[in-house]
């Protein structure tokens, strides 16, 4: 072993960067080593790798409710989330956090609540503070200026090997063969790392859930048409089972005035959406997901998700756009078309195409029943004009056995965030990284004294 540390964070995203912030507040003579694969904040190119995680180039949406966006309340109970969240969030306000919080008028909550139940969906009420994709920088800056004089980060290494001896966490080896040895391990590895992770708990004999994958289309629309659900709620939270399949279907990352962007995972080519707090364009943008659990004997589905993006880049190039009434009509889309519709893509790199050769009947079946009933929510939304972008694949870590601090079944061994299946946004991935500082200090102080 080369070096010593009192503790390794694997992975500088919201949840990493959390486990070292909370550290670092508790005043413990503590020597943190921070990895990080990608670049500095600075220096990134790649979108969902290096200093800040994906969060760097999210749409930095902050949403305040142990409902949405993770598991933490299955973990530490309702109430200690909730505290969880409201403590994580005044960090973010220290860092320059707008404090505008949109979805606080429970008159207005409640009528779109009952209408939404009308329709067969479910609105799921949450307060958000919205950082802005432009925003999310310059907090992450400050995030590293204040942790640079106190702990060791080392961007540009790649952790190949999680190191363990007689059942406890022992270090970790790098792609370049270095080994480090710490008495604490915190694995945050993102969801650019959870096949990594994947493999390094099998080897590990780590228990495994799997988790579901999340595959659907980006609808955009103009913005007036979803102002009667942002208006309301900054982003509508609604679930939907379909009639057809009796399938959980849902809205997901709801961008008011936003653009469609793309990202890309190991060459393969999906769709995201981004909202900006200093510009606005014309349109709004949303995913509808449709979530699936498989069962024995398939085990991949983040294989499965990603064979679903391959697809629509096979046909496409890259990401595919198609109007809804060709869709509908059975026929692919053209650039002319497009044109000829009164919605203008923001993501000018889109091919017009045709999403029924890449997604399954299944899942376009539940995509149509639940643009149907937003429709009654938002008229206008069910327009053939609507654009829809393919795909969008979420992929959902699976999830070691963990305790209620986030400890596997390796003593020491910590897994947090997204890349641990224990979140799926900012808010709750950095609320993760708390709970296991907050049980390493308790340890570290216990032995001490």
């Amino acid at each position: 072993m080369n070096k010593k540390y009192d503790l390794i964070i694997v992975g500088a995203g919201p949840a990493g960067i959390f486990t070292a912030i909370e550290l670092t507040r508790s005043n413990l003579p503590l020597k943190i080593l921070l990895l990080e694969k990608g670049q500095e904040i600075d220096e990134r190119t790649s979108l969902i790798s290096g200093w800040g995680g994906a969060g760097a180039f999210s749409d930095g949406k902050l949403t305040l409710s142990p409902e949405i966006g993770g598991y933490l309340r299955d973990f530490r109970g309702l109430e200690e989330a909730l505290d969880l969240i409201h403590y994580v969030d005044q960090i973010y306000l220290e860092f320059g956090a707008p404090s505008t919080v949109y979805g606080t008028n429970e008159d207005e909550l409640n009528t779109l609540s009952r209408k939404a139940a009308l329709a067969s969906l479910r609105f799921i009420p949450s307060r958000i503070r919205h950082l802005g994709t432009d925003n999310c920088k310059s907090i992450l800056r400050g995030f590293r200026d204040f942790l640079k004089e106190k702990v060791e980060i080392r961007t540009g290494v790649q952790v190949s090997k999680i190191i363990t001896e007689n059942g406890r966490a022992k270090g970790v080896e790098t792609a370049d063969g270095e080994v480090i040895e710490s008495d604490f391990l915190v694995v945050a590895p993102g969801r650019e790392g959870a096949a990594w992770w994947v493999e390094e708990c099998r080897r590990l004999n780590l228990t495994m859930a799997r988790n579901p994958v999340d595959v659907g289309v980006r609808v955009e629309v103009p913005a007036a048409v979803l102002e009667p659900l942002t208006s309301v709620s900054f982003e509508a939270k609604l679930e939907y089972f379909s009639k057809s399949f009796d399938d959980r279907v849902r809205t997901f990352c709801m961008c008011p005035y936003g653009v469609v962007a793309m990202e890309s995972s190991e060459g393969i080519i999906t769709v995201n959406g981004h909202s900006y707090a200093n510009k606005k364009t014309e349109n709004s943008n949303f995913a509808i997901l449709v979530s699936t659990r498989f069962t024995d004997p398939f085990k991949e589905p983040i294989t499965y998700g990603r064979y679903i993006a391959r697809l629509a880049n096979l046909l496409g190039g890259t990401v595919i756009v198609q109007r809804l009434g060709d869709l509908e009509s059975g026929r692919r889309s053209t650039k002319d078309r497009i044109a000829h519709g009164i919605v203008s893509p923001t993501l000018k790199d889109a091919t017009p195409g045709d999403l029924s050769f890449v997604l399954p009947y299944r899942y376009l079946t539940d995509i149509l029943e639940m643009i149907k009933a937003i429709d009654f929510l938002a008229p206008g939304l069910a327009s053939r004009h609507t654009l829809l972008y393919g795909v969008e694949v979420k992929f959902y870590s699976s999830r070691p056995k963990l305790n209620a601090v986030l400890e596997t079944e390796v003593q020491n061994l910590f897994n947090i965030g997204d890349g641990a299946g224990v979140s799926r946004g900012l808010i709750q991935a950095s609320a993760s990284g708390v709970v296991a500082a907050r049980e390493i200090a308790r340890r570290v102080s216990q032995k001490e004294g």
